[in-house]
């Protein structure tokens, strides 16, 4: 962990969180600038600014915990975030997913997805094979 950190101060309790959900790996709380009611935060216990940065051990029950939270938090719809890096978004540099229930056109997240037009496909394969082969 970092001292520093303020969700590693979180996970230390030096810094009071509306806990939802605690394991030896995950902590997940609701986020205290809420797009939405129930908007929550899943973390791992593991420090890493990214998500690259975290060991696969430490991500393992991520994805399920946000699956309950959804379901506990009676969403019907819901986005599930994870931005690495400023230019993305990311404010905290702690590994963060944000589980938004989405109750209507003004709550919750408001995403832009800008597609790329007329990318050709053996741009595509070429990408998917570099990928791939670093995989």
């Amino acid at each position: 962990m970092s001292g520093s950190c303020i969700f590693c101060k979180i996970i230390r309790g030096e810094i009071p969180s509306m806990k939802l959900y605690e394991s030896a790996k995950t902590l997940a709380f609701l986020d205290i600038q809420p797009l939405s009611m129930g908007h929550s935060l899943i973390i791992p216990k593991t420090h890493g600014a990214k998500l690259t940065d975290i060991p696969d051990d430490s991500l393992s029950e991520i994805l399920s915990v946000a699956k309950k939270l959804a379901h506990a938090s009676g969403a019907t719809d819901y986005n599930i975030l994870q931005n690495n890096g400023r230019i993305a978004h990311q404010m905290v540099d702690h590994v963060h997913f944000h589980m938004i229930p989405k109750p209507n056109e003004k709550e919750g997240l408001g995403v832009g997805w800008p597609m790329k037009e007329g990318v050709a496909k053996d741009e595509l394969s070429k990408m998917a094979e570099e990928i791939r082969s670093k995989m």
